[in-house]
């Protein structure tokens, strides 16, 4: 890859990136210290200081609540790298000073293990995410170094993955095994690329080469343990089929075609995968995250990004299953299938990875956190009804409002830390080849070392709201070099490109408009990919749309809200053969495109509150209404009510 520097100076991004900065980070400190009132608590730091000999008390929380301060550290690096500032960077080495306080001798890092369970170590991988917290960590600190060259962070997580080395593997006297929960494996990819160490390599590739093998490490460890279920405390029962598929160990990964399981797990392993495959040159790894990639999101995801159709376990189900008001879409798996995304387009840049990582990026992801940044969603669904979330057991799961925080809060800080380092996912570039990529149009300046010579350039970018981009080159080699634009799904193939004010014809490669010449500095490229509102249908085999479209502008997705349309949202139809009507509306939550579209409203007023049931009347019309739709990752900003991304449809006239 071709060494790059990316600054986003972008309309619509740069409000996020500072939310984060100035307001999410912040408060998510406060969370992590337990100071954020009416939130339920987190007790993260505490567990810290409990494990330094600093303070007196139990555990705290969750099993990983480690990993909460480890994102939160990662998206402080991120923040940093690209804002300095001097006071945040003092209160997360005050941190770094109290992880390496609760570092144990032999270099074991785990305030549950060191507080709640010592001498337990290594005795229920199958639940204990103590890998998962360790990887965690891992990338904490390589953010954090990368931002501050500061090692102290870095050398406590090498000791502590130089100690995981020495307990795992196939040698004799070691554990083979692995942990219930995939994030290790992606963390010493990383950790090996910070430091150089091949070692740190080959212990990924254990990881991901020995889940699944035969004999299969968690049912030996679950028949063999003497301890009790960390969840459950009752002995921990060997595992069913099922149950290993739940934590993609049902056989080796290269076999997998299919994706089951828990979705957060799947994808940052799948992530791992293509690190390896890239790094390695394994082809059978590579082809197996093709085949993953192909079921997730051909057949496994939703329109907003979102994968994991059900609360139970937070899981995958079968194909087209994908329930739009029981949904589960957790934040942390549409994340994971960003990363997964990223490092596929690294391995080789084709537009449809761009696609759901656009679509994953600018629906599911931004639509989770509140525009206050102080409020979250876990579950991200289709469809409201918020008496039902209230009521029904079914779907207490789905909240008709975003919440201050969580018991498992592992989305929040998930949430920071990829926006922190948006600017790592807009561009790829290959210097032997002399070639780059844009994947994302995000306003940014952007500089590339490729063999030919630095490369420099400042986008600019009006998406979402307009589909214009341009790119000026501020710094060229006198050797030619390729330019290659992504032609989004969303239009159609229709894209025009303009140098320098001139129309110019483009070479298409896999779903990328490819310029290669010799450019100058003040040359500009404009790119405009068609952008306009479209009504989108499901496969049939999605049975929830049967009868249903949904609203897509560019790459967002668009929804109907009660507060725009009235209570019983179920009960209207969008007209298929009228006009979708765009407006920017300066006064919906800092400005947004609204849309609005003819509809039908079912009669309403003619039933008794008594008669669940009647027979059809020909004199039935529905009544004429105007459909006013606005952006996904808006909804629940206003005020709580019913939602909906699907609407029934009818033909004019009907």
């Amino acid at each position: 890859m071709g060494a790059a520097q990316v600054r986003i100076s972008d309309g619509f991004w740069d409000s996020y990136i500072e939310l984060v900065r100035e307001t999410v980070i912040p408060y998510q400190w406060e969370a992590l210290n337990d100071r954020i009132a009416d939130a339920e608590p987190s007790y993260a730091i505490r567990n810290f200081r409990i494990a330094a000999g600093l303070e007196e008390g139990e555990y705290g929380g969750m099993v990983f609540q480690d990993s909460d301060v480890a994102k939160w550290l990662e998206a402080v690096g991120y923040s940093l790298a690209n804002h300095p500032d001097a006071d945040l960077e003092q209160t997360a080495d005050e941190v770094i000073d109290l992880i390496a306080l609760a570092q144990q001798e032999d270099g074991y890092l785990n305030t549950y293990f060191t507080v709640k369970a010592p001498g337990e170590r290594w005795t229920n991988l199958y639940e204990a995410h103590e890998l998962y917290c360790a990887g965690h960590m891992i990338e904490a600190a390589v953010a954090y170094y990368a931002a501050t060259g500061k090692r102290k962070l870095l050398d406590v997580m090498c000791r502590f993955a130089d100690y995981i080395e020495r307990v795992f593997g196939r040698e004799p006297g070691k554990l083979r095994g692995y942990d219930g929960h995939q994030e290790i494996e992606l963390a010493l990819v990383k950790l090996h690329k910070a430091t150089g160490e091949e070692r740190y390599l080959e212990l990924a590739k254990y990881f991901v080469d020995e889940r699944g093998a035969e004999p299969n490490f968690f049912a030996e460890e679950c028949r063999q343990s003497v301890g009790l279920s960390i969840w459950t405390k009752q002995k921990l029962p060997v595992p069913s089929a099922g149950q290993l598929a739940y934590l993609q160990a049902h056989r080796p990964v290269r076999e997998q075609d299919t994706a089951v399981g828990h979705s957060v797990r799947a994808v940052y392993m799948y992530a791992a995968m293509a690190d390896l495959a890239g790094l390695t040159g394994d082809a059978s790894l590579l082809a197996a995250c093709r085949r993953l990639w192909a079921n997730t999101t051909k057949k496994q995801m939703y329109i907003t990004g979102g994968i994991g159709s059900t609360h139970h376990g937070e899981a995958f189900t079968f194909d087209y299953d994908l329930p739009n008001d029981t949904i589960y879409a957790e934040t942390c798996a549409s994340i994971g299938l960003i990363f997964f995304a990223q490092r596929m387009l690294q391995l080789e840049a084709k537009s449809d990875y761009a696609d759901v990582l656009e679509r994953a990026l600018y629906n599911n992801v931004i639509g989770s956190m509140s525009q206050d940044g102080k409020h979250y969603f876990y579950v991200n669904p289709l469809e409201v009804w918020p008496k039902a979330s209230q009521i029904n057991p079914g779907r207490h799961h789905v909240k008709a409002v975003r919440q201050k925080w969580f018991g498992c809060s592992c989305c929040p800080p998930n949430v920071a830390r990829l926006l922190s380092s948006l600017n790592d996912y807009i561009y790829t570039a290959s210097a032997a080849d002399n070639m780059i990529h844009t994947h994302l149009f995000i306003g940014s300046e952007a500089s590339f070392a490729l063999a030919a010579g630095k490369v420099a350039f400042i986008q600019q970018s009006n998406l979402p709201w307009e589909g214009r981009v341009s790119i000026e080159i501020t710094e060229a080699p006198n050797e030619a070099f390729t330019l290659a634009l992504r032609i989004p799904s969303w239009s159609r193939g229709k894209a025009a490109l303009t140098i320098n004010g001139s129309r110019t014809e483009y070479k298409v490669e896999n779903g990328y408009a490819v310029i290669c010449r010799v450019w100058t500095a003040g040359d500009v490229v404009v790119w405009e990919p068609e952008l306009t509102a479209q009504l989108t249908a499901a496969h049939p085999e999605i049975r929830a749309n049967a009868g249903k479209a949904a609203i897509e502008r560019g790459p967002l997705v668009y929804c109907l809200e009660e507060v725009d349309n009235g209570n019983r949202i179920p009960s209207l139809s969008i007209l298929t053969g009228t006009e979708l009507q765009s407006t920017y509306d300066t006064g919906l939550l800092g400005g947004a495109v609204t849309i609005t579209v003819e509809g039908r409203a079912d009669n309403r007023n003619s039933w008794q509150s008594d008669t669940p049931y009647r027979p059809i009347e020909n004199n039935e019309q529905p009544t004429s209404v105007t459909l006013r739709a606005v952006p996904y990752y808006l909804w629940g900003n206003r005020q709580p009510g019913e939602m909906t991304v699907w609407i029934r449809t009818a033909a004019v006239g009907v």
